[in-house]
């Protein structure tokens, strides 16, 4: 290792002591600077999206350089309302006084990001922490080595103490998470979520996780079968199906089970051919141990589409399995991968209990024309958030926090939500020097006490 983590961290520290930060001025300007660099390096991190992940053009800007584009942009026109002092109501014990909020940065934050979406993952939170005045250390993810490498050069538009960006492996993180943060933002698994929270606690850092977990697709029989198949289609099997938020299982019902999979392997076939293999721009899977875990999970399975994968370019065809037993391997784990188990329930109480037996799942989608079923599953199912008739793009707007519930996740971001997630909301009550009432001082009395008794309650 050839860094420093202590050294980085106090060279942050040493930055906000200076107090820039604070000025929302500096923020602004902060932002569009990281506006004109994503510009500057638009077509580097294309070609590094196709090399680490094989991510088409038109898939990159949709779901990476767009997306941060459209937050920066949200940023540039909101941070001034968001950042102004908040009134509150004063309680009547109070008088006379004024109260309000104040939005103040944490510090130094450490954003920790996924390979899924290297660049939308990294810099969504980072406009947020920018945001709301902090200074942050950035550690992508290894497996992403080409947006890495990218990234590193893009954020030199910022001064080392200001904004860094920390390449490495397993060491590197570990050796960062043995520093003293204000704040950590990590999106990955549940299982290095964990490991992530216990480090934190040592030094009572919050924290917040985007996780993720096995998200639903339930598929009434009121729903658009056709339109349902092509949604479900598209949130599937986008970056091969490595998306947090992809479908990870369907449940039919029965009576339009048959319909709905001839809808799923036509628009299927319609959008990435008989052949995907085939294709210059379907995206890989991300790395060999990851391609044979998933190549592993169709063992035994009853493939209705696709099954096969080719080793020496880490592609795995799009995949629909059925008759899939709810105890097989397939079922126990996210699959984070273009394999799309469907599944059959009689009534919609049985569905509802499938999924509320399982752990709460980062997102839901219900394919359904039923207003009274949409009621039933959005008051009775926790989840993290989700769609009605369509996957994954609550993910993709600025006035709906995201995040997770559960074993899903903790805390939300998102336009307002990220400046939120990065700033401690200061309480402050100011009283005024013109009054000052009596009734709470002592020697107390009956009257005192009763004219309590009348305003507290």
């Amino acid at each position: 290792m050839k860094w420093d983590s202590h050294a980085i961290v106090m060279s942050q520290r040493i930055f906000f002591s200076e107090r820039k930060t604070l000025e929302i001025d500096f923020r602004l300007s902060a932002l569009r600077s990281l506006q004109r660099a994503l510009t500057e390096h638009e077509q580097e991190l294309v070609q590094a999206l196709y090399e680490d992940l094989g991510k088409p053009v038109t898939e990159s800007y949709m779901t990476e350089i767009g997306m941060v584009k459209s937050e920066i942009t949200y940023a540039l026109s909101h941070l001034r309302r968001w950042s102004r002092k908040k009134r509150v109501p004063t309680p009547m014990t109070q008088f006379p006084a004024r109260s309000y909020t104040v939005a103040e940065p944490y510090g130094v934050v450490l954003i920790i990001s996924p390979w899924n979406y290297p660049l939308s993952l990294t810099l969504g939170p980072l406009v947020g922490a920018i945001a709301a005045g902090n200074c942050a250390v950035i550690k992508p993810s290894e497996f992403a080595p080409h947006v890495c490498a990218v990234l590193q050069e893009m954020l030199q538009c910022f001064p080392s103490g200001y904004i860094t960006v920390v390449e490495g492996e397993k060491d590197e993180t570990q050796a960062l998470l043995q520093e003293r943060f204000d704040y950590i933002f990590f999106t990955g698994s549940v299982s290095v979520g964990k490991y992530i929270m216990e480090q934190a606690a040592k030094h009572l850092t919050p924290v917040t996780l985007e996780l993720g977990g096995k998200s639903p697709c339930i598929v009434e029989r009121s729903a658009d079968l056709s339109l349902s198949a092509k949604r479900i289609v598209f949130g599937k099997f986008l970056n091969a199906g490595q998306t947090c938020i992809a479908p990870d299982y369907v449940l039919v019902q029965e009576e339009v089970r048959e319909e709905f999979l001839h809808w799923l392997k036509h628009w299927t076939e319609q959008m990435l051919t008989k052949d995907a293999l085939s294709l210059p721009d379907y995206p890989k899977i991300v790395n060999q141990r990851h391609f044979d875990r998933l190549m592993g999970l169709l063992e035994g399975e009853e493939v209705y589409l696709g099954g096969r994968g080719n080793r020496e370019t880490m592609q795995i065809a799009p995949t629909i399995l059925t008759n899939v037993s709810p105890d097989a391997p397939v079922m126990q784990e996210e699959i984070f991968g273009p394999i799309l188990p469907v599944l059959s329930f009689a009534a919609i109480e049985e569905a509802e209990r499938f999924v509320k037996k399982r752990e709460k799942p980062l997102a839901l989608y219900l394919f359904t024309r039923s207003r009274k079923i949409q009621k039933r599953i959005e008051r009775n199912v926790p989840f993290g958030g989700g769609c009605i008739n369509d996957t994954i793009v609550h993910f993709a707007t600025h006035y709906m926090p995201f995040g997770g519930v559960g074993q899903s996740g903790m805390g939300a971001y998102h336009g307002k939500a990220s400046f939120d997630t990065f700033s401690h909301r200061k309480s402050i009550l100011q009283k005024a020097l013109w009054a000052d009432l009596a009734v709470r001082y002592r020697p107390y009395t009956e009257k005192k006490e009763a004219m309590m008794r009348r305003i507290m309650k």
